[in-house]
């Protein structure tokens, strides 16, 4: 008999609760008892985002969709932005504004590294004209996390936007949108809120309002507007994804009967443990310093065909991490830790690496690993 358990950087695992809650049988979207269930959720999302001011519109979509509405919202064809670039998702940023006609400034940071808030500050000296700056809180592809506090206290200095991806980082490193002056910042369904695919949520800082209303970028699906007067209604314009929206009350409840500050904390522990235990093993942490507690991305070894592990253990065992995407492929393996998670799915994870590599010829110590980990999970207690 084979299990399946989810260690990537998403999909993550969905509590059973969730996953009963998505089961219930529909009901229609245009009723009190589904505008009911809509404002549990936008508040619920609005604790996650550590807002009370800002506004929040859920889209039927992928986190990308939700990215390419932050765009078409935010800037009209010409305007000018710098742009983070540490990875697969900042170069998506990029990528989106330059489908719609926008000016892209790269801020390339090598991959495995995190951006340093002075160059940003350097950046928007030199260039005057900048009109907001694209930023990714946790790299998925190089499991980096960046310091979005103290970039925002930069870039509200400039007078420009801060539109931040925290599509990964959500609900695992703290995002305060309130206290520290996010404009933007989108996220998904898949991640840290414990849900499927298939949710964006962005959340709208009454300072971004000025540069929504001046953009002239096409939009219809993704309009702030409508969806502004939706949210008026305890509805979206279009049709939403009720049983997904369901669902994510029950995660959100989930969230805050542990407590957001208590959420981010074990994300953290569960994190040092993975970390420790890869290190046990004699492999390299590709991120550092700049680890994120959202996946450890670890450097593979040497004569090691990555890939080809990763899929055996899948095939054989049901766990599933992941390996590198485009330049990084080969290079790194990357083990998710965030969402439905807790000490056990940490012991289990390691226990998996340790057999995957050693069962492709990586000379270790089998439970040295495993050791480290119970060690620092009993050292650092809850």
């Amino acid at each position: 008999m084979k299990k399946t358990y989810l260690f990537t950087p998403g999909p993550t695992q969905v509590p059973p609760e969730v996953t009963l809650a998505e089961a219930k049988p529909l009901i229609h979207h245009r009723t009190s008892e589904f505008s009911n269930i809509f404002a549990k959720v936008t508040d619920g999302l609005k604790y996650i985002f550590q807002t009370k001011n800002g506004e929040v519109f859920i889209f039927a979509s992928s986190g990308t969709g939700g990215m390419e509405a932050c765009v078409v919202n935010t800037l009209s064809q010409g305007d000018k932005v710098a742009v983070v670039k540490g990875g697969k998702f900042g170069e998506r940023w990029a990528e989106i504004c330059e489908a719609y006609g926008v000016e892209v400034i790269p801020v390339d940071i090598e991959y495995g590294k995190a951006v340093k808030p002075d160059l940003l500050d350097y950046l928007l000296k030199k260039e005057r004209d900048v009109k907001a700056v694209f930023v990714t809180q946790c790299e998925t592809s190089t499991g980096v996390v960046d310091d979005i506090e103290r970039i925002a206290n930069v870039v509200k200095g400039h007078n420009v936007l801060l539109i931040v991806d925290a599509i990964t980082g959500i609900g695992v490193h703290p995002l305060m949108m309130d206290d520290w002056g996010i404009d933007i910042a989108v996220a998904g369904s898949q991640k840290g809120c414990m849900l499927p695919p298939g949710l964006a949520f962005v959340c709208v800082a009454q300072s971004a309002w000025d540069a929504i209303e001046k953009s002239i970028l096409p939009k219809y699906y993704w309009d702030f507007k409508k969806m502004r007067k939706g949210l008026g209604n305890k509805t979206t314009p279009f049709t939403p994804a009720i049983s997904l929206i369901t669902a994510a009350g029950k995660a959100l409840d989930m969230i805050k009967e542990e407590g957001i500050e208590n959420v981010w904390k074990r994300h953290a522990r569960l994190a040092h443990a993975t970390r420790e235990g890869i290190k046990a093993l004699g492999l390299e942490l590709f991120a550092g310093e700049a680890s994120s507690n959202v996946l450890t991305a670890v450097k593979s070894p040497e004569g090691i065909d990555i890939n080809s592990a990763i899929k055996r253990l899948r095939d054989e065992t049901g766990v599933t991490i992941t390996g590198g995407q485009e330049e990084l492929k080969g290079k790194i393996f990357r083990i998710g830790h965030m969402g439905y998670v807790n000490d056990f799915d940490i012991i289990l994870a390691i226990s998996a690496v340790e057999k995957c590599l050693y069962e492709n010829g990586y000379k270790i110590e089998l439970g040295k690993g495993v050791s480290k980990v119970q060690e620092v999970l009993v050292s650092c207690k809850k």
